[in-house]
């Protein structure tokens, strides 16, 4: 299963510079991220290299941070994918709590990030996989 942290920000100007420039001394590669605005906070969450040390690095800088389950899902870009993967969750009572995505070029491949409620005791990956979708692997997502 792979991790994502999330880590909450002050939204102010220069916060999410603190954040990224401790991440690049401690030589984390950031491979996909999403800013959320809260009011006074902000969540940023990222998806790195190395979530286990990107955490304790922003922890021991003061951040507050989580690292979260996530399903991460190849779906080739192709019109109603989306959908069918969405649908399928859907038909087996598998609520989607967060989500964001991308699209990987040139090989057009889409990673879809999903935060499923309780998912350790769901059957989500089984049911990704069944619908013909490839749930990626820690090495294959944190090396993208």
């Amino acid at each position: 299963m792979s991790k994502q942290l999330h880590v909450f920000v002050e939204n102010r100007p220069g916060r999410l510079e603190v954040i990224t420039e401790n991440l690049r001394k401690a030589n984390i590669d950031i491979r996909a991220f999403a800013i959320q605005d809260r009011g006074d906070f902000g969540l940023m969450k990222l998806l790195v290299d190395k979530p286990q040390d990107a955490y304790l690095s922003l922890a021991d800088l003061g951040c507050a941070c989580a690292l979260k389950d996530v399903l991460a899902v190849s779906v080739p870009d192709k019109p109603g994918n989306l959908h069918n993967l969405l649908s399928a969750l859907s038909k087996n009572g598998i609520n989607i709590i967060d989500a964001h995505g991308f699209v990987l070029q040139p090989s057009k491949t889409g990673i879809c990030i999903l935060e499923i409620e309780n998912l350790a005791q769901s059957n989500a990956q089984q049911v990704v996989e069944k619908t013909g979708f490839e749930v990626l692997d820690d090495s294959k997502i944190y090396n993208l």
